[in-house]
């Protein structure tokens, strides 16, 4: 049995524990904010964008792209996006196990021949991929250079470079984003967003919306087809810049989940072991004042 003194330690520790997690909920809801809010400041250019391309759709004109090529899939590029640091529970874990289910998915519609890179974003994404790929073949798994979970701004722009590029040349036949799509602060689901090659059909699907929002004539300089080609790049830093925010978001807002958490059950002990204190602490009282009368009783 546990001593009053080894109690009271374990109370202080416990105590400790809670102000800490306590604290780090705070840090955490603060940069979830700031993160939604980034979110936020991306839509008005998401939305110009694909205003513009909503009403290329709309028009008459043909257009093509290298980037909407479709060929055969013998090599695809995964980006999945995790976290640098850990403390956020589950997060890493759930979207590395969607990320096996979707390159088995891929497999099975292009075949086991097909090679897949996968680049972790996130060192702890890293470490839970290599986990869960160590027993597949055909499957290089790396980090995308000079990116981590915290990137933004040039960095983002020069990936999409990069990732445009390999394309182009055919080293690679399709490039797919996986990360943690952010609905709540109490919501994130796994989602896929195909980015290359550009489905014309679905980027007509989602700026329906726009192009009714939009409701205008344009008067394209020099060409429709030209300016759609030029669009097509922004369109897909858009794109890129939206999953890096959106993982960023889920990021901290399983941080703050994990954080309750563990504040929540650092309560509950602390009820505990004070419950068993105070008991201890009764029983040892009882003892001596039986002493005590007992002794008296002998006098």
């Amino acid at each position: 049995m546990a001593t009053l003194r080894e109690l009271k330690g374990r109370i202080g520790s416990v105590s400790s524990t809670e102000k800490i997690t306590g604290a780090m909920k705070m840090i955490s809801s603060a940069k979830m904010r700031k993160a939604e809010q980034a979110l936020r400041r991306l839509v008005p250019f998401r939305e110009i964008i694909r205003g513009i391309i909503a009403n290329l759709l709309t028009g008459d004109a043909e257009f093509s792209s290298p980037l909407t090529e479709v060929r055969e899939m013998r090599r695809v590029a995964l980006l999945v996006f995790g976290s640098d640091d850990g403390l956020c529970g589950a997060y890493n874990t759930n979207i590395s196990k969607y990320a096996c289910a979707r390159v088995d998915e891929l497999r099975a519609a292009n075949g086991e021949g097909l090679q897949v890179e996968v680049y972790a974003v996130g060192s702890k994404m890293l470490k839970a991929l290599a986990a869960r790929f160590k027993e597949h073949t055909a499957l290089t798994l790396s980090t995308a250079e000079g990116v981590d979970s915290k990137t933004e701004g040039d960095a983002v722009k020069e990936l999409l470079e990069s990732l445009l590029r390999r394309f182009s040349q055919g080293e690679i036949d399709g490039v797919e984003l996986l990360f943690m799509h952010y609905h709540s602060a109490g919501r994130q689901r796994p989602a896929t967003v195909q980015m290359l090659p550009v489905d014309p059909a679905a980027l007509a699907a989602e700026s329906g919306d726009a192009a009714a929002r939009a409701g205008r004539p344009y008067l394209y300089e020099p060409d429709a087809a030209a300016i759609f080609a030029s669009l097509l790049p922004m369109h897909l830093l858009a794109v890129l810049q939206d999953a890096f925010a959106q993982n960023r978001a889920s990021e901290q807002a399983a941080r703050v989940m994990a954080m309750q958490a563990a504040s929540d059950n650092a309560r509950k002990l602390l009820e505990q072991l004070q419950l068993e204190y105070n008991k201890l602490r009764q029983q040892g009282i009882t003892t001596e004042l039986l002493d005590i009368v007992g002794g008296q009783a002998r006098d």
